[in-house]
């Protein structure tokens, strides 16, 4: 298995960006994809991985996928011309913003996440 290009840790939660590349019209294309995981040791006092959290587990997940999410953002696009993956083949438009950017919560979600009884996990940055 590769390693990954950065790792976000909250306490067992963990966040790994990896740079992964695809083929697409005979190109290779690099794509950035980011694996979450809970580290634990078992029984035998073997080291394990889980997608499987708890609820003590969330906050630490919520975090580790923000730091991993503002990586990305600050990596840029894998294409320097702004292209998405979508459709790589299309011409190169000037963007304002990266393809990777997802669009600001539907006001039904951002109220949802403004109301949260945890100020800290439920604020809405944008």
């Amino acid at each position: 298995m590769t390693s990954p290009e950065k790792t976000f840790k909250m306490g067992a939660v963990r966040a790994s960006v990896f740079l992964n590349t695809f083929q697409r019209n005979g190109q290779t294309l690099p794509i950035r994809k980011v694996v979450l995981e809970v580290r634990y040791k078992d029984k035998e006092g073997q080291w394990q991985s889980t997608n499987s959290l708890s609820l003590n587990d969330l906050p630490k997940a919520i975090t580790a996928l923000q730091q991993a999410y503002e990586y990305l953002l600050s990596a840029g696009t894998p294409y320097s011309d702004n292209r998405t993956i979508a459709d790589p083949d299309q011409d190169a438009q000037p963007s304002r913003t990266s393809p990777y950017m997802h669009p600001e919560p539907l006001p039904s979600e951002r109220s949802r996440m403004m109301n949260a009884k945890s100020g800290q996990l439920g604020s809405y940055m944008p």
